[in-house]
C-alpha cells in the first residue's frame, strides 16, 4: 500500500525519526539505492522509484523534484549513517581503521556498486557532483582530528595538513575500485594506511608557508 501524501512537501530529513515523512524518505532512498546499485545513475527515474518504494508519484516529485535532488538527499543520508571515527592512540592505528572502513564499504557488492554509480553521476550532473563533494568533505572532516592528534603527540611534523593525509589513505582504494578488477582486501587497506603514515611522518603533507 502506498504511503499517504499528507507530508509530501516537507524538506528531506526535516521531520522526526519514526514519523510518516521519515518512513517515506527511507523507502524512497532505499529504492534509489537499489536502482543505482543494480542499473546505475542513467536508469534513475522518479516514477520508477515511487513504484518501487510504494509511495505516491506526486509525493516523490514534490519532495525531491529531480533525480539530482534525490541523489543529493541520498548522499546526505549516507553521510549521516557513516560509522564514526575510531581512536586507537596512534597515527598508524587510526589510519588503518579508516582504511579498513573504506575497504569494507567498497568491497561490499551492493555498497561498491552504489558508490560507483554515485561517482559516475558526479561526472555528468553538477548537482550530484556538489553533493558528492559534500559527502566526502564530511567524511574527511570526521577523520582529520586523528592527524591533528598525531601532530600533538609529535608523530608528524607541525603544519601537516590533516585533510590531505586522510585523502591519501582512501584515494588508492577508490582508484582500485574504479579502474581495476583487483580485490579490495584488508591487506590492501593496511598498505594504504602505512604508505600515508610513512609519507606524513616524512613531511610529505606539510602545508607550504
Amino acid at each position: 500500500m502506498e504511503f499517504a501524501e499528507a507530508e509530501a512537501e516537507a524538506d528531506p530529513g526535516s521531520t522526526r525519526p519514526g514519523g510518516r515523512t521519515a518512513r517515506v524518505r527511507t523507502a524512497v532512498l532505499r529504492a534509489a539505492e537499489d536502482v543505482l546499485a543494480e542499473r546505475g545513475f542513467a536508469h534513475l527515474d522518479l516514477t520508477d522509484i515511487a513504484r518501487r518504494a510504494e509511495v505516491g508519484k506526486t509525493t516523490v516529485y514534490r519532495r525531491w523534484g529531480t533525480v539530482s535532488g534525490l541523489v543529493t538527499d541520498l548522499l546526505l543520508d549516507m553521510a549521516q549513517q557513516s560509522v564514526p571515527r575510531t581512536e586507537t592512540g596512534s597515527l598508524l592505528g587510526d589510519l588503518r581503521a579508516n582504511a579498513r572502513l573504506v575497504q569494507r564499504t567498497l568491497a561490499d557488492p551492493r555498497q561498491g556498486a552504489l558508490f560507483k554509480a554515485v561517482i559516475a553521476a558526479g561526472t555528468c550532473d553538477p548537482k550530484a557532483a556538489e553533493a558528492l563533494y559534500g559527502f566526502y568533505t564530511a567524511r574527511v572532516e570526521e577523520w582529520a582530528p586523528c592527524v591533528e592528534q598525531a601532530a600533538a603527540r609529535g608523530e608528524v611534523p607541525e603544519g601537516t595538513d590533516p585533510h590531505e593525509v586522510i585523502r591519501a589513505v582512501s584515494a588508492p582504494l577508490y582508484y582500485r575500485l574504479l579502474t581495476t578488477a583487483l580485490p579490495l582486501d584488508e591487506a590492501t587497506a593496511d598498505r594504504c594506511a602505512t604508505a600515508a603514515a610513512v609519507a606524513a611522518r616524512a613531511g610529505a603533507y606539510v602545508r607550504e608557508a
